[in-house]
């Protein structure tokens, strides 16, 4: 039996002719950049994540550059975040001009260690960057009085996190913003490279639609500098599509991962989901002593894996300039060393997913 690690391709599928529809709405319409779809999505997925401002922009990446933009974070800045994320998380930061200052993560959650915060601080810090990595929330109670103390932003990264919820209130909804990507393999997909920033702040919300579109206030008027960050109606329309059934999606994930937990995690743990949270399961990640040949069983028994993330930001040559003056980052690392991801998708069979729980047991 082959297992692929995602198939976007099936997704996509089930909604095909909606998709199709889209296409010929937008055509029809003959409005392409910031129209009536990018409105109507906005409008959307606010209300989804319990919000009063949607600020769609072009990518994930951009959504958190803009979002700290947005704050006026720039050179001389520090903003603190996690080591164990996808490198975006910290380019966006160091896109700025501003410099990460990576903490270690919960070894049981894999989210940022709120122990850590104390030590990060110093007067150049503005904000604080929690990642809600794999769909697990971040410990947003600590991060919040955290931030509240030391009169800092707290920027949610949500990149991985569409519909988790921390305390019945939606990730993108805590913070002061709220970042997303719509990559296609994310749990909300678009058909090419698509964010949006979301905000209870009508202040912020104006200068993120600035921001994206060369700092404009209006037509060929420009307030401050600015970016072409936007998100074309193409995509916005695919979107509108698929957000309905976003949490359909992400339930059926959640079975699968209920398959996975029940076989496997006993011997290969995972990461846990603090009480009062929901895991919208964007990846099921293992540990595994003994990671790369686990990898290599499984691929022979045509079971796709990946890994999520090999190379913690702290290690990478892009930041051997940064120093890392504050924090004991080894959880990080031996994480680094020893996940795996394993399968994970919506339209993913169940009894794929008992076939990948018989083939990790039957390792060593």
């Amino acid at each position: 039996m082959k297992v692929p690690f995602n198939d976007v391709k099936s997704a996509n599928d089930s909604v095909a002719s909606d998709l199709d529809g889209a296409v010929q709405r937008v055509m029809q319409s003959g409005r392409f950049i910031l129209g009536q779809e990018v409105e109507a999505f906005e409008a959307e997925f606010a209300d989804y994540c319990g919000v009063r401002h949607c600020i769609s922009v072009a990518s994930g990446t951009e959504a958190i550059q803009l979002a700290l933009l947005s704050c006026g974070i720039g050179p001389g800045d520090e903003v603190i975040t996690v080591s164990h994320t996808a490198m975006p998380t910290a380019m966006a930061v160091a896109a700025t001009g501003a410099t990460p200052v990576f903490l270690d993560i919960e070894p049981q959650t894999y989210t940022l260690c709120p122990d850590q915060l104390e030590a990060a601080i110093s007067n150049k810090t503005r904000a604080v960057l929690p990642v809600h990595l794999y769909g697990h929330c971040a410990d947003m109670d600590a991060i919040l009085g955290f931030a509240a103390r030391h009169n800092l932003y707290v920027i949610e990264d949500a990149a991985q996190a569409h519909g988790s919820a921390y305390k019945g209130q939606k990730t993108g909804s805590m913070g002061n913003l709220g970042c997303f990507s719509f990559y296609p393999t994310k749990n909300l997909g678009a058909l090419g490279d698509s964010g949006a920033v979301t905000t209870n702040d009508a202040e912020l919300a104006a200068r993120l639609r600035r921001l994206r579109n060369y700092g404009e206030s209006r037509k060929y008027h420009y307030e401050t500098m600015g970016y072409n960050s936007r998100l074309d109606e193409l995509q916005a329309a695919f979107l509108r599509v698929k957000l309905p059934r976003l949490e359909g999606w992400n339930e059926s994930r959640r079975t699968l991962a209920e398959v996975y937990l029940s076989g496997v995690a006993e011997r290969f743990p995972s990461p846990k989901v603090m009480a009062d949270c929901v895991d919208n399961y964007h990846l099921f990640v293992i540990q595994s002593e003994e990671r790369d040949e686990l990898r290599d069983h499984l691929a022979a028994r045509e079971i796709q894996t990946l890994i999520h993330y090999p190379v913690p930001c702290h290690l990478q040559p892009a930041f051997r300039d940064i120093n890392h003056r504050c924090c004991d980052l080894s959880v990080t690392e031996r994480a680094a060393r020893r996940i795996i991801s394993l399968p994970m998708f919506p339209t993913l069979k169940i009894e794929q997913a008992e076939y990948v729980v018989e083939c990790v047991n039957s390792f060593g």
